[in-house]
């Protein structure tokens, strides 16, 4: 019989002596214990108790704490996980529904701009010369997705599927993470509340879907799951662009080529089909191009604290969809953001030219390291920007690998700030108060210690000498 690992010790070569054979001298007994020792008056001491197992340092260390232990809970942490994400989901669509925190109006993206755009692609075009029109093609497919649900509201569709696109992503986290009480799947279902409501009310939910999914299929082992994740990547590239930075991670060799090949097959296919059904596809580069410093970038930060003391005369208007600021100097943030947004992508070429060890969680940590290095260069580091980073933090946790734990913990307090500074203090940051100046400050500078700390955590776990 199996006790906690060990097996019960074979009978002993004396054992067919008879029942009342003595052992040989010097021989111990039958469990191979030493004898106790004799006591003064020639009597044998009573026998000690077995020794208690050591302690470790942690019951993660322990022989017989393995992933097995886990398994005895059964299938509480998932219920727990179900409750809370109906719980957390609900309160978000009760404060969509009032929307009235803060500056307001945050669904009117939803209801009035989406909507907008839907009715261009109803009259098979792209919109055309709309400044806030500066996604790449693959966007209209989100923003049509409401017609699949025709008895509900425009608006209502578009939230049941963003409600929808947050359960798959829950549910594979959930799945991927089924033998470590799915520690991944708390960070995105406890964290994505942090932002409020703001989740329900743009498509970034759906973006965040195809690159987790993607992910979690370059984890897996066959071909035919990596092709599978280059085609997600490739449909999230032609959506939003950077969940094209999922397969910067992928190891040397066939994981690569597959999954690159098959993004790269994808969005061809899908940039073609798009552009044959609808006209004015690539309208959105002109907008793009012309996009300035927004007041929640990380230059748009030093543009406010250098406003808020008097240094910098500049003021705050309102273009390409976005608050950005206008006056001396803007431009030249404006270039320095793209000049570090260049570097940035170089150091990631250096670092996979340079990386000699792969674990299972090396896709993961680069792609989370390079989505952080690309948002604290943007221009624009809108709220809803958090959503893409914490589901890519907690596709992270759901390996044992990730050196990305510490910046994970990072991206939870930076989303509470992001909710404070969009919508409640919004109003204080557009007058350059100090309460929403200080805190979109504290919001940046929480992001860049977590963008250079991946960054220092991927190189030194990948390139650099262990010793």
């Amino acid at each position: 019989m199996t006790t906690h690992g060990h097996r019960t010790p074979p009978p002993s070569p004396d054992a067919g002596q008879g029942h009342g054979a003595a052992p040989e001298p010097g021989a111990g007994p039958a469990d191979g214990t030493a004898p106790p020792p004799p006591s003064a008056g020639g009597t044998p001491s009573p026998a000690r108790p077995p020794a208690a197992p050591a302690l470790t340092a942690s019951p993660f260390e322990s022989d017989t704490f393995t992933s097995a232990t886990f398994v005895t809970v059964g299938h509480g942490p998932l219920l727990a996980l179900g409750a809370v994400w109906l719980l957390t989901r609900a309160g978000m669509l009760l404060l969509l529904l009032r929307d009235s925190l803060g500056i307001g109006g945050v669904g009117r993206e939803v209801s009035v701009l989406y909507q907008y755009w839907y009715g261009q692609f109803a009259h098979g075009t792209f919109p055309v010369n709309d400044v806030t029109w500066q996604y790449p093609p693959g966007a209209g497919l989100v923003i049509v997705s409401p017609a699949v649900l025709p008895w509900l509201s425009y608006f209502q569709a578009f939230v049941a599927l963003t409600l929808l696109a947050d359960a798959v992503v829950t549910a594979a986290l959930a799945r991927a993470d089924r033998r470590r009480v799915t520690h991944g799947a708390w960070i995105w279902v406890c964290g994505l509340p942090l932002l409020l409501h703001l989740p329900l009310a743009r498509y970034d939910v759906q973006v965040t879907a195809l690159a987790v999914l993607a992910l979690l299929a370059l984890t897996a082992r066959s071909a035919t799951a990596h092709r599978f994740g280059g085609v997600m990547a490739g449909i999230g590239a032609l959506v939003k662009v950077w969940p094209a930075l999922a397969l910067i991670g992928t190891p040397r060799g066939r994981t690569t080529r597959d999954a690159w090949v098959a993004a790269g097959v994808t969005a061809a296919t899908l940039l073609a089909t798009l552009a044959l059904c609808f006209s004015n596809s690539f309208d959105f580069l002109r907008q793009q191009g012309s996009r300035g410093v927004q007041i929640e970038s990380l230059g748009g930060t030093a543009l406010a604290l250098s406003q808020a003391t008097g240094l910098w005369p500049g003021q705050v208007q309102y273009r390409y969809g976005a608050f950005e600021y206008v006056g001396p100097y803007v431009s030249s943030v404006g270039r320095i953001a793209l000049l570090l947004t260049v570097l940035a992508f170089g150091w990631l070429l250096i670092w996979r030219l340079r990386a000699v060890r792969w674990t299972a969680a090396t896709p993961l940590d680069a792609a989370l390291a390079a989505v952080l290095l690309f948002t604290v260069t943007s221009r624009v580091i809108s709220p809803q920007y958090m959503i893409w980073l914490l589901g890519l933090a907690a596709v992270c946790l759901t390996s044992r690998a990730t050196v990305m734990r510490p910046v994970a913990l990072l991206l939870l307090p930076a989303a509470a700030l992001s909710s404070l500074a969009y919508p409640i203090l919004y109003q204080d940051l557009l007058t350059g108060s100090w309460p929403g100046v200080a805190v979109v400050a504290v919001r940046n500078a929480t992001l860049l210690a977590a963008a250079l700390l991946a960054a220092r955590r991927l190189w030194t776990s990948t390139v650099a000498d262990p010793s």
